[in-house]
């Protein structure tokens, strides 16, 4: 893949798989299925830049695993990977654990 840096507050995220069978144990289609909603940060910005100048450092950092908005950000192909880049503003929690 080619190497990417997102400028100031953006974010490359790559999509999580959603699980494809129900508690019942039912699989989904794909047609069936949304996208998902989950991804894992492959890069991140150095952060936003303030009306005085200065840089606000990113909360999140390179292979956290994220939750967005599920219209949020752009999709982009890159060498046959999909990728959404966000704002950090459209990211809304950081799963840890």
């Amino acid at each position: 893949m080619s190497k990417l840096r997102p400028l100031h507050d953006r974010v490359i995220v790559k999509r999580l798989e959603e699980e494809r069978v129900s508690a019942g144990g039912i699989v989904i289609p794909d047609s069936a299925t949304e996208k998902p909603t989950r991804g894992k940060v492959i890069a991140a910005g150095a952060g936003r830049i303030l009306e005085d100048g200065k840089v606000r450092p990113m909360s999140v950092n390179e292979g956290d695993v994220v939750l967005f908005g599920k219209y949020a950000g752009q999709e982009i192909k890159i060498d046959g990977e999909e990728l959404v880049f966000l704002k950090e503003d459209d990211i809304v929690a950081v799963i840890e654990g």
